[in-house]
């Protein structure tokens, strides 16, 4: 009866929180408090598939969702992002039956890198999807090894791990380990051979702290990378991005499916491979995978398209606090041959942890907006003497630079009879303060 009465209160409380637009966490967060086991006691369904990570989680867990739904799959999964234990809980309550077992074929979980090993203590993923870990909300994750010491915690034996190869912290979760099966990409024609970031995460080996070298950087510490002591190196893959034409528009996976980008970034065809792999593992085919993923538009709200005026705009949201999430967005911007303006906006510096702390600015590779295909760059929101001061580091010639703290004053600078496309990069959080006025 216990069992029946808390997950009949979380539907009704879903309910409610659908009918006013709010309320992903608070079910959870009252059924817990009802009945704090109560996810051990609840009858899933055969695929648990969890996905974390720094950065992709979101659009990789929608990615996922819409091709096994295309390919008649039933599927639980967390849209609304609330990806803690209470929100997990009202995902999976949500989609129970008042006995207690899951409707769906497939139960897909966002969770939260840092807090997995919490929603992991009564749900055991069948398949785990780790996709990076970076530099990410210093003053409330610390360093990436911290957060791998976290996650260490939400592993199972039984599990399948699903790590992407290339990111040298996490294909470290495989080690000594058989179940394993690993994604990446081989040399792409946009690689480096050096770090050519702010800093490089990728220096030192994640087993044994000797100095790593890499044969080729796909970016940042992303890569094909081998510990100079230990041994420690990159792993072969079973699903691999064997070429990428990024101006084209398409990338092919293992030498046979081809997908065209929607949006196209190195970013988002590591989101894409992740979901390949998973949907490939659950027995779907890769030719169907490619024809459900090919010109995909997300719909979390990541990347959103706008006019203002003649002119057309893209909206690009990061976590604030995350540089390797702006340094992705910046190359977007400096990749349009066309030429474009920038602007950024950062008007709250975090979602949750007011410290007013802009360190990460700093790590931000801001230096390529140098790019001619750069024509003017606007800084706005509260933050807006930080931004100058960052800028004023860098070597981008100060015309382009034009300071304009206030959001809608900025918003009617970019209404005007030009002709260039607009790139406006923004936290979550900030986001709704543009958009607003369009």
């Amino acid at each position: 009866m216990k069992k029946f009465f808390t997950i009949l209160v979380c539907k009704m409380l879903r309910f409610v929180g659908k009918l006013v637009g709010k309320g992903s966490s608070l079910p959870g967060q009252v059924a817990l408090k009802m009945c704090p086991d109560i996810l051990s006691r609840v009858e899933l369904p055969e695929y648990i598939i969890a996905v974390t990570g720094s950065n992709g989680k979101t659009s990789t867990v929608e990615m996922i969702a819409h091709i096994l739904t295309q390919n008649g799959k039933t599927v639980a999964w967390n849209k609304e992002g609330s990806n803690q234990i209470e929100g997990v809980t009202t995902l999976v309550l949500g989609s129970s039956t008042l006995g207690g077992k899951v409707k769906t074929d497939i139960l897909l979980i966002e969770s939260d890198e840092r807090f997995a090993r919490y929603t992991f203590r009564y749900i055991k993923p069948t398949h785990y999807v780790m996709t990076n870990l970076y530099r990410d909300q210093l003053t409330r994750n610390g360093h990436p090894e911290w957060v791998f010491d976290a996650l260490s915690d939400s592993i199972y034996p039984e599990t399948q791990l699903i790590l992407n190869a290339d990111d040298p912290l996490i294909s470290l979760f495989g080690d000594n380990r058989e179940n394993v099966i690993r994604f990446g990409a081989d040399v792409l024609a946009s690689d480096t051979k050096e770090a050519d970031s702010v800093y490089d995460d990728g220096a030192y080996c994640p087993r044994c702290k000797s100095p790593m070298t890499y044969t080729t950087r796909h970016y940042n510490h992303i890569g094909h990378y081998a510990c100079t002591s230990c041994g420690y190196q990159r792993q072969d893959t079973s699903y691999t991005i064997t070429s990428v034409d990024l101006p084209g528009g398409t990338m092919t996976i293992n030498g046979k499916d081809t997908i065209t980008l929607a949006l196209r970034s190195l970013y988002n065809i590591y989101n894409i491979l992740a979901a390949y792999t998973v949907a490939s593992i659950v027995g779907i085919e890769g030719s169907k995978i490619a024809a459900d993923m090919s010109d995909y538009v997300m719909k979390n709200g990541r990347v959103i398209t706008f006019d203002i005026g003649n002119r057309h705009g893209i909206m690009l949201t990061s976590k604030h606090e995350n540089s390797i999430s702006y340094d992705q967005s910046i190359r977007l911007a400096v990749a349009d041959e066309q030429g474009c303006d920038v602007m950024f906006i950062v008007d709250a510096v975090s979602r949750k942890y007011f410290t007013s702390d802009v360190s990460w600015l700093w790590d931000i590779d801001f230096e390529m907006l140098r790019s001619e295909n750069i024509h003017e760059i606007i800084l706005s929101g509260t933050y807006f003497n930080d931004l100058a001061v960052r800028f004023a580091y860098t070597d981008i010639p100060q015309e382009k630079i034009k300071i304009i703290p206030d959001i809608e004053e900025a918003y009617h600078h970019l209404d005007s009879d030009r002709k260039e496309k607009i790139y406006v990069i923004t936290c979550f959080s900030d986001k709704g303060k543009f958009l607003a006025l369009l």
